[in-house]
This record gives structure tokens, C-alpha cells and sequence, in this order.
């Protein structure tokens, strides 16, 4: 029974990567031809492949390119961070956002712009990066703290929700009393791609690729885990090592993306969960699958935002938000929300 249950499974992971594989190609190419100005898929790939000068070939290599790279590697990233905090936490409600990263991120964008006026957009997204890692860093050392010997899933929840809370008031002092810093922090809180350029896809992407490695390595002993730290153990699995290297790789994944494109809410949350529903509980999918999940969704947000609100756009963020609320809540009452 077991044995083609597993198999059941995996039958349902391969097929999900399949499509979701497909599915993804096809967002990128309508993420490359809808926009203020619209470009027929088959001109698309004629300036991709054939970079001519042309108006087209601009507003394609220029703009488009980046945004959607941007998008898969941000997306993948959410998908993955989202997917490793529930699996640590053992919380299937859990997203990034309960390490503190978000509010680590806003409070050095804030910080940054205060201290520091002048700063370009390729500096704030180094503190931004730099605000998540230590907001992670200090939620760690809280969760190893009063004479615990390892940091539990549920002592880095309740440090992770009192570092978020007391960011969020810093960050919150800070914008009163700096309105330049509250407009930068307003706009940068949407979450968006739409100002999505190369240079900012060459800083994040590797840190990215790197987590992405280390994350989609721990799925086996994170299965272990599941099983408590007594059976992990049993199984050859140190609890301490694993749970550390988790949340090295849930920091520079969500850090990153967060720098780049701001806190995009629900992806992380709602994507796990969706995914579990082909592949169960086994992290050896759900990390990989996803990964891929999550881009599809971002993407599809944007290109959304980008055809309701022309010759405008609304912000991917708004998107999710909007679409990621009543879907993540009929998912709960759908199906009983699995024990991880």
C-alpha cells in the first residue's frame, strides 16, 4: 500500500513539473509581449532571437527581460523560502515574513534613506539584504537564548513575531519623522517589477542560485525531521545543523527577492499549500515543484496588473494580495490543511 502510494505521489510530482514547466514558458512569453505596448508573441521571438535596433527590440531587451527574469528569480525564490519556513516551523500557516526578514529589509530601506539621502537604487538593495540577514541573525540568537540548547520551531516563531513587531515600530518612528524615507518605503512596500532592470538581476540572482542549492539539499533531512528531532536523530540527522542551514537559506532567499521587488505577500504562504495537494507532504517535491509554482504565479500577477489597469499598470503586490486571499482561504476549506 505504501509502495504505490509513493508511487502515486511521484507520478503526481513529475507530472506537476511537466506542466508546470509549460506553464511557466508561457507566462515568460506574455511577460515579454503584454505591456503599454503590445507585441505579438511571434515578433517577440523574432527580437529575441535577432536583437535589430527596432523600437520593439528596445522595449523587449530593455524593459521586458529583465522584469521577467527578475520575476522567475524572485518567484522561485518565494516559492522555495516559503516552502522551507513551513517545513521548519512545522507551521503550515507559516510564511518568511515570521523570520523577520520583511521587516528587517523595510527598516534598513528606511535607515538607509535617512542616514543616507543620496543612496541609488542599487545601494538600498544592499541594506535591504543586509536589514533581512541580521533581522534573521538576531531571531536566531533569541531562539537559542535563556539556556536553550538548540533553537525550537516554536521559540523562533515567538522571536521572529516580537523582532518583526519591534522593526515595524523602528521602521514606523523612523517615517514620521522623514517624509522622503515614508515615500521611498511607500512605494517599495507595493512589491513590484516594474522597475526591474539588468543590474539588479545580476546582484540577486546569484545569492538565489546559491540558496536555491542549499535549500533543495536539505529536503531529505527535513523529512526526517518531520518525524521529530528523536527520529531524526535516529535516522543520522543533526536538528541543530539543519535548522540552521534553513534558515540561512530562508534569509539570503527571501532577503534577496524582498530587496529587489519589495514583500510580495501570499506567494510564500499559498504556494506550498497548493503544491502539497499533487505531491503530499515529501520536501523532495514540494521544494523543487515549488519553485517552479511560484514564478508561474508572480508572473501571471504581473501580466495581470499590467492588462487591467492600461495604459497603467497595478503593482504586482496589489495583485496577489487581491487574488491570494480568497484562493489561500478556499484551499484551507477545501481540504484539511496538512500536518507537516
Amino acid at each position: 500500500m505504501r509502495t504505490t502510494l509513493a508511487r502515486g505521489r511521484n507520478r503526481g510530482g513529475l507530472a506537476a513539473v511537466a506542466v508546470l514547466t509549460a506553464l511557466l514558458g508561457a507566462v515568460a512569453l506574455l511577460s515579454l509581449a503584454v505591456g503599454a505596448k503590445g507585441i505579438a508573441p511571434g515578433e517577440v521571438w523574432r527580437v529575441l532571437l535577432h536583437r535589430d535596433g527596432s523600437d520593439d527590440a528596445l522595449v523587449v531587451w530593455d524593459r521586458r527581460v529583465p522584469r521577467t527574469l527578475l520575476g522567475v528569480a524572485a518567484g522561485a525564490a518565494l516559492g522555495l523560502a516559503g516552502a522551507l519556513m513551513q517545513a521548519l516551523s512545522r507551521n503550515p500557516l507559516a510564511d518568511p515574513g515570521l523570520l523577520g526578514v520583511n521587516a528587517g529589509a523595510a527598516a534598513a530601506v528606511v535607515a538607509a534613506g535617512t542616514v543616507l539621502p543620496a543612496a541609488g537604487a542599487g545601494s538600498t538593495l544592499w541594506f535591504a539584504f543586509a536589514g533581512a540577514a541580521l533581522a534573521t541573525a538576531i531571531v536566531y540568537a533569541l531562539g537559542r537564548g535563556g539556556g536553550a540548547r538548540r533553537a525550537t520551531p516554536v521559540r523562533l516563531v515567538l522571536a521572529g513575531m516580537a523582532t518583526s513587531a519591534v522593526l515595524a515600530s523602528l521602521t514606523a518612528a523612523l517615517t514620521l519623522v522623514d517624509n522622503d524615507s515614508a515615500n521611498r518605503l511607500r512605494f517599495w512596500t507595493v512589491g513590484s517589477l516594474a522597475a526591474a532592470n539588468g543590474r539588479e538581476v545580476a546582484i540577486v540572482a546569484p545569492f538565489i542560485a546559491a540558496a536555491a542549492v542549499v535549500g533543495v539539499s536539505l529536503s531529505a533531512r527535513l523529512n526526517a525531521l518531520a518525524l521529530g528531532d528523536e527520529a531524526g536523530r535516529a535516522l543520522g540527522v543533526n536538528p541543530g545543523r539543519v535548522r540552521f542551514a534553513t534558515l540561512v537559506a530562508v534569509t539570503v532567499l527571501c532577503g534577496a527577492a524582498t530587496a529587489a521587488i519589495g514583500p510580495i505577500t501570499f506567494v510564500g504562504l499559498m504556494v506550498p499549500h497548493a503544491v502539497r495537494l499533487f505531491t503530499g507532504p515529501d520536501q523532495r517535491w514540494v521544494l523543487p515543484v515549488s519553485m517552479l509554482l511560484a514564478p508561474v504565479v508572480l508572473l501571471a500577477a504581473d501580466v495581470a496588473g499590467r492588462v487591467v489597469a492600461r495604459p497603467g499598470e497595478l503593482e504586482a503586490g496589489v495583485v496577489t494580495a487581491f487574488v491570494g486571499a480568497p484562493v489561500f482561504i478556499l484551499l484551507v476549506r477545501r481540504r484539511k490543511v496538512a500536518e507537516l
